[in-house]
């Protein structure tokens, strides 16, 4: 393959890889915003249960929501990771681009 064919395959493949990375990235930011509203609900329930008397649906309603932030923590931690694996890939794209003529 040529020089020329070589880096415009690569340069097709660095344009897929980012495009993924930013759709990861808007992924993490959606999760990110889900988190931050079921930790209000936590936060609002919590308040809840210290003015009035404990009542079970509110402790139940308050153990689900730490549930679901646990969750989504969970699935925050895993998107960031698939977002470190995809900009490595980039890297190693950009370090077979620096190989290629034309830089």
């Amino acid at each position: 393959m040529g020089q020329t064919s070589r880096r415009d395959v690569l340069l097709a493949r660095r344009l897929d890889l980012v495009a993924n990375v930013s759709a990861l990235t808007a992924e993490a930011l959606r999760l990110n915003q889900k988190r931050a509203g079921i930790e209000m609900d936590v936060l609002r329930l919590e308040l809840e249960i210290g003015r009035s008397d404990t009542s079970a649906q509110l402790v139940r309603d308050l153990h689900e929501a730490q549930e679901r932030a646990a969750a989504i923590m969970h699935e925050c931690a895993a998107c960031e990771d698939r977002i470190v694996a995809a900009e490595g890939d980039v890297e190693d794209v950009d370090r077979s681009l620096a190989t290629t003529d034309g830089n």
